[in-house]
């Protein structure tokens, strides 16, 4: 039996909504320190999940360009401000919108949210630029398809 075909097996994965890219996640004790905060560096990995998510919604197969020798998308520069705590069994959520598009790298902004429209706490958020590398580490153009796709849901988060 496929797993996808479980009855309520809910697997994980994020929705486009608009103007932003939406990821869940759960602080579970690994996450965090011997007083039940998040670890920072949690941070950065949540963010990079919800960004890998978000190339799996836009149909950008990374994976395959790797495969293939085409190259991949690497963080080239960040800045990362904590602003509250993430604790112990917090449900929260990865905001994502793409600010700036070039033919080698585009710039974004993530927020981690607690209480998710329900007051919104803002807990840490990242401005970032991610470039377009090949096997070799040298930035390179975007597909056409990879940047159009980015192009589309920039017009998206313009016009929410």
């Amino acid at each position: 039996m496929a797993i996808q075909s479980h009855p309520g097996l809910n697997l994980p994965g994020g929705t486009i909504d608009g103007a932003r890219h939406l990821y869940a996640v759960r602080v579970y004790y690994e996450d965090t320190d011997l007083s039940g905060i998040t670890y920072h560096a949690n941070y950065l990995r949540w963010f990079e999940r919800a960004r890998s998510d978000l190339l799996r919604l836009l149909d950008i197969d990374q994976r395959a360009a790797i495969e293939a020798g085409e190259g991949a998308y690497a963080v080239s520069e960040i800045e990362l401000k904590y602003r509250r705590p993430a604790k112990l069994d917090d449900d929260v959520v990865i905001e994502t919108r793409c600010t700036e598009m070039g033919a080698a790298s585009c710039r974004m902004h993530q927020r981690a949210i607690r209480d998710f429209g329900k007051g919104d706490c803002l807990l840490a958020e990242a401005r970032l630029r991610v470039g377009f590398v090949s096997p070799a580490g040298r930035p390179i153009r975007q597909p056409l398809a990879w940047r159009q796709a980015f192009e589309d849901f920039m017009k998206e988060t313009a016009t929410a």
